[in-house]
């Protein structure tokens, strides 16, 4: 049986984890900080996680209740400590006993670097805490920790690629980084927005109809990197699913190239109306007719 004294010797350990995902780093931040996509992959070979309450924002509380095979339920606590999207999460978390005290709490510190394209992450985490009852539960956590981020590499793949559309415009960044977050001149090119902000947090709607179907969009502002990135979220409202749309700028000379990326299209219902193929006209109309007429136009100087 471990003393306290022994539990105490524990504290400070440490371990380091990586892992390389074939994805683009804007998803797998998602993937660690959605609540919904947390519970499809925390916890180790044939957990499942019922309870997932995960709103990833600093000073919110952590609970989650895993489920082992058998049926046993293991509850843990924590709270998020920094969050800044898209690169690094910085969290306490830990085992809770009978009556919701913690048995022991790592701090732990995920990032996220990209890298052509994929996507490499690191969990550093620490032991801060730990009772008697600790020691089988900090033995096993490297091997838990290992399977849980083998089950999000499990989930990152079952992702399809993404739809991408580039095209270089007769304009500066400047001209073109302006069109696309500046709600006057979005209203011009792009939807009726009442609200928009390229502030990472803010969050707008918007409303299209379409061959007799109205399309409620819920979106959040996730990074912003001026006059060279935004990526928001993109989701529609009373239906499944979830994505993210990115807008890259880089100086081609005196021109400007855009590239969209629109990734998750396939979390959306499987029905017609929620087809890739409508997702690339669209694209392809907003990205190289309107958006391109606009910041080529004489007139919009």
């Amino acid at each position: 049986m471990t003393t306290k004294a022994e539990a105490k010797n524990q504290i400070g350990q440490e371990f380091i984890i990586t892992r390389e995902f074939d994805a683009p780093r804007e998803l797998v931040w998602k993937a660690c900080t959605e609540a919904k996509q947390v519970a499809q992959w925390w916890g180790p070979h044939g957990f499942t996680a019922p309870i997932c309450e995960w709103d990833a924002r600093p000073g919110n509380k952590i609970y989650v209740v895993m489920r082992g095979p058998d049926g046993t339920d293991y509850p843990m606590g924590g709270k998020f400590h920094e969050v800044l999207p898209p690169e690094r999460l910085v969290t306490t978390t830990g085992a809770l006993d009978e009556k919701g005290e913690p048995i022991f709490e790592f701090r732990h510190t995920l990032t996220l670097e990209e890298r052509n394209g994929k996507t490499k992450l690191t969990m550093h985490s620490r032991l801060i805490s730990a009772t008697a009852g600790a020691e089988k539960y900090v033995g096993g956590f490297e091997v838990g920790m290992t399977q849980t981020l083998e089950r999000l590499g499990e989930l990152l793949a079952t992702k399809s690629e993404p739809l991408i559309i580039e095209r270089t415009f007769n304009a500066p960044v400047a001209k073109v980084w302006n069109a696309i977050t500046d709600v006057d001149q979005m209203r011009q090119w792009y939807f009726d927005l009442k609200e928009f902000r390229a502030e990472v947090g803010f969050e707008f709607e918007f409303v299209v109809e379409h061959e007799g179907n109205t399309y409620h969009h819920l979106c959040k502002v996730m990074e912003v990197v001026p006059q060279k990135k935004i990526a928001y979220t993109w989701r529609y409202k009373g239906e499944p699913g979830d994505s993210l749309v990115t807008f890259e700028l880089s100086a081609e000379g005196d021109k400007t190239r855009l590239r969209l990326t629109h990734t998750g299209i396939e979390t959306f219902p499987k029905t017609p109306a929620y087809a890739r193929k409508n997702f690339e006209t669209g694209w392809t109309q907003i990205i190289g007719a309107e958006l391109k007429k606009f910041v080529e136009s004489k007139e919009n100087k």
